[in-house]
């Protein structure tokens, strides 16, 4: 084989092997995810236990003395090995699930400690082998190509692998990418086999040297001395220890810069992937390009230009934020391209010079190869720690920003190692100057400036887990946010009466319940909806410190103070339903957007069997969704997941939201909701209900739980972590497709009144109740398609045949305040079309406002001041009625800072 031929194939095979080691980091990355849940700690172990590999196989690889044919030799069983163990390590990974899944008394902190611990030995040792495949291919390359090559081929080859996962989660699964990616790897290993039958033309002459000088004869001591003398293999030791510290905050970026792109942009399961593409496709073509680069005019202004690049990409935040709102993709596909593009805009400088940095300095060193393998088992090392201390450390002290510039230092005073002109030194007080304006992330309205418009950050808070803001508007409302993931909560008087709702349908359907678990806690409000029974044992899980902060201190005026009546135990959900040795009358899976990282899984067959499993004899597990949030795909996965485990479970909705129903040894039965009714007195009714009464409750039933073609979402086998985003980006997210698919799955009333067990007797009350649920939904679909006089009749119907219906009630009120400027124009009375909408909603809070401005007009402020308190009672946080002074009016509520 010729010597371009044989370079050729050795750096296509090189290639391939970097796009088998990172498609690899991004799947087990999604393994790991399984085990921690919805947080930032599967990254960082991966990614560190994947440095960590690549560092200490190299330092070791360096070590070997072979010829070029023994290296390809021993590269091709590294690569063997790497294929087979991916294919045994889900099995593994499945079993310490198992193992340590289980286990109560470690508490969290000592659960995510040993998942880490046990998580990155088995992440490690293949690492390892491809960390010491890079000296062994450096070996089979001397005089052919240069390391700059060698590496940065490499590296490209891991852009393709990161991107590779991307194409193959949606259309294969999990498990069948792993095999595939296994498959890259035995090609990888066929391929270095069969080079090493045609070892370079020297390695006989060279190994014969050698050899002569290893059997030289003892001679006088300045002989001795002098054939000693030689170039040091080894680069010094402080050089060494520098370059690890470059690849710490070289890590230690990228993990920020997951965190913050992740927040700002894609919000999915393919974050990681893209954003690691990027950071490598910039060492890549830093190290191409810097293979022939002079040492000493680079290395000078490098530690100064990547501080003040990364630097930077925190200053750029607010444009980039404005950027991201204004795009608009057509497809996921669109969506990837140009994110990431900008992500590159904003890190390609910094990720050119840190790709640089390998080649330069091995240049420097003389030996390239040898000096190489040794710089980069250092910068792989220095980079596990890197991405340890960023994960665990950093972000939970400092938060992103934080972060962030604390890399910026490191890079700076390590990079200053070989800098010589001592003046450079002057650029570290500019540099700690630049840095103050961004330590901190800017406020939330800055992030998302269309969503959050004149809005303040009231609170800030970041772990590991996530960032959780609480921003108050102009209103005065106040939302909680998740990584700025949109909305998680709001206290919106309708965002209130929604989120109560999801606590007063289980609580409703139980007979006599004693105990509930909320399976996340977000603002408390849902909780709030349980007060009402005051001997009721309330448990609630929720991971995000943040969360629970906020609604203690934040949102305790909305939530009627239900920290005080509740235990908070802070955990993971699907952990603490394996662990927990209680049992509960009811579990209610909370509200959130099933397509950000790692969501999905509690909407799995494990996680719901889970549930059932802590549920006492006929005990309720209630899930909600929100239709908005899923495509048709999606939903019917979800559906299939929920009546695997409950086969007689039951759907029901609310506006536009749908609870999953699943009764352990038993049935969904009017009985349990009149039972509960007898308990309670007048006021305990009207609060239970939400003033609906119990058969508006009831004729929300839609039926049970539908078979659909199709597969349920398996924790192992996910489907809408992949489905929701293309669906998401392409359009298919459509409310009119949910409410039609909805209308053909509802019960006929008869089989209703069948399944609800409901007598004759009560016929009437339930078919009214039954009928405007429809009307409901018909009038909403009606709406969303632009028919507003269909609406209008709709709404009208509705409420004619249920007045206590919220959703009918707030539809023919709203609708009637919109025409409200028109009253004058048509001869009408505008206080007593007031009074109409408010007969119809005595809670309408904009026809509340309106007649209050009415009646201060005429100088009834004692009228007003009732008005006032009405609204205060309504929406405690309202800026408007809180900042109100009424002379000469009996008003008892005063505002509250």
């Amino acid at each position: 084989m010729q010597p371009k031929s044989f370079r050729n194939m050795l750096i296509f095979i090189y290639v391939l092997s970097g796009m088998a080691a990172l498609a690899y980091e991004v799947l087990w990355t999604r393994m790991l995810s399984l085990l921690f849940g919805v947080s930032i700690f599967g990254v960082v172990v991966t990614v560190s236990a994947f440095m960590a590999g690549l560092g200490c196989g190299s330092l070791l690889g360096v070590k070997l003395r072979c010829s070029a044919s023994a290296a390809l030799r021993w590269f091709a069983m590294i690569e063997g090995c790497i294929a087979v163990y991916a294919l045994a390590l889900p099995v593994a990974v499945h079993g310490v699930e198992s193992l340590l899944g289980g286990n109560a008394a470690s508490g969290l902190a000592g659960w995510f400690g040993m998942q880490g611990v046990t998580s990155f030995v088995l992440v490690c040792i293949p690492a390892f082998g491809m960390g010491a495949g890079f000296p062994l291919v450096l070996k089979a390359a001397a005089e052919r190509c240069s390391l700059g090559m060698v590496y940065g081929m490499n590296t490209m080859g891991g852009v393709l692998g990161a991107l590779l996962p991307l194409v193959m989660l949606p259309t294969l699964g999990w498990s069948l990418s792993v095999r595939m990616v296994a498959g890259i790897s035995a090609m990888v290993c066929v391929g270095a086999w069969f080079l090493s039958k045609y070892p370079d033309r020297n390695e006989a002459q060279q190994t014969q040297a050698d050899k002569d000088e290893t059997q030289q004869p003892h001679v006088g001591e300045d002989e001795t001395q002098q054939t000693r003398v030689k170039p040091s293999l080894r680069p010094d030791m402080l050089k060494l220890f520098a370059y690890a510290g470059i690849g710490a905050a070289s890590l230690t970026l990228e993990v920020a810069w997951t965190r913050l792109y992740g927040m700002l942009m894609l919000r999915t399961e393919y974050v990681l992937a893209v954003i690691l593409a990027v950071f490598l496709a910039g060492i890549a073509i830093g190290s191409l390009w810097a293979r022939r680069a002079d040492p000493e005019r680079y290395l000078m202004w490098m530690p100064v230009l990547t501080a003040v690049f990364a630097l930077l990409s925190l200053y750029e935040l607010p444009l980039l934020a404005k950027w991201v709102e204004s795009i608009h993709a057509a497809s996921l596909f669109g969506a990837m391209i140009k994110q990431g593009a900008a992500i590159m805009v904003c890190t390609l400088p910094v990720t050119l010079l840190l790709g640089a940095w390998l080649p330069i300095l091995s240049h420097q060193s003389g030996d390239t190869h040898v000096s190489g393998a040794w710089l980069y088992g250092a910068n792989s090392a220095g980079a596990a720690l890197g991405a340890m201390l960023a994960g665990f450390v950093l972000l939970p002290a400092l938060g992103t920003a934080g972060t962030l510039c604390v890399a910026v230092v490191i890079l700076f005073l390590c990079g200053m190692v070989w800098v010589k002109k001592r003046s450079l030194w002057l650029a570290l007080p500019l540099v700690f100057l630049a840095l103050w304006p961004v330590h901190l992330l800017p406020e939330a309205s800055v992030l998302l400036p269309r969503e959050l418009a004149g809005g303040r950050n009231i609170m800030a808070f970041e772990d590991a887990v996530s960032i959780t803001h609480v921003v108050e508007l102009p209103s005065g409302q106040r939302l909680l946010l998740s990584d700025l993931h949109r909305m998680d909560a709001s206290t919106d008087p309708t965002a209130i009466a929604v989120q109560k709702n999801q606590a007063r349908l289980p609580l409703l359907l139980y007979p006599q319940p004693q105990s509930i678990l909320f399976l996340g806690l977000g603002t408390g409000i849902t909780a709030s909806a349980s007060l009402v029974f005051p001997a009721l044992d309330r448990t609630a899980v929720e991971l995000s410190a943040g969360a629970i902060a906020a609604a203690e201190t934040r949102f305790d005026r909305v939530n009627g103070g239900i920290m005080q009546y509740m235990k908070v135990v802070r955990d993971d959900a699907r952990r603490f339903l394996r662990v927990t040795p209680k049992h509960y009358d009811i579990i209610l899976g909370d509200l959130f957007h099933p397509d950000m990282v790692g969501r999905s899984a509690l909407l799995s067959v494990q996680q719901f069997e889970r549930g059932r499993k802590r549920l006492d004899a006929g005990g309720i597990y209630v899930q909600w969704l929100a239709l908005n949030q899923f495509d048709a795909l999606s939903l019917q996965s979800v559906l299939a997941s929920f009546r695997k485990i409950f086969p007689h479970g039951g759907m029901f909705v609310d506006g536009f939201r749908l609870a999953l129903v699943g009764v352990r040894d038993g049935s969904i039965s009017a009985a349990s909701v009149r039972a509960n009714m007898m308990r309670l007195d007048a006021d305990g009714k009207g609060e239970a209900t939400g003033n609906e009464g119990m058969w508006t409750w009831l004729g929300r039933y839609w039926g049970p739980i539908p078979e659909t073609n199709a597969p349920p979402q398996d924790e192992w086998s996910p489907v809408i972590e992949f489905s929701l985003p293309r669906a998401r980006y392409g359009g298919d997210i459509r409310m009119t497709s949910s409410l039609r698919w909805l209308l053909h799955q509802r019960v006929a009333p008869k089989v209703a009144m069948k399944q609800l067990h409901i007598g004759s007797s009560d016929r009437e009350l339930f078919m009214r109740a039954y009928a405007a649920t429809s009307l409901n939904i018909q009038l909403e679909l009606a709406s969303l398609n632009g028919r507003e006089g269909q609406a209008q009749q709709l709404a009208r119907l509705a409420y004619q045949a249920n007045p206590r219906d919220r959703w009918a009630g707030f539809a023919l009120a709203d609708r009637m305040y919109a025409t409200l400027a028109d009253a004058g124009t048509y001869g009408y009375d505008k206080t007593k079309a007031l009074k109409t909408i408010l007969a119809i909603r005595p809670d309408h809070i904009g026809a509340l406002k309106s007649l209050l401005r009415l009646v201060m007009k005429q100088g009834n402020h004692n009228l007003a001041g009732n008005l006032r308190q009405r609204i205060l009672k309504l929406s405690p946080l309202d800026a408007e009625m809180r900042g109100m002074t009424l002379p000469d009016a009996s008003d008892t509520v005063s505002p509250k800072p």
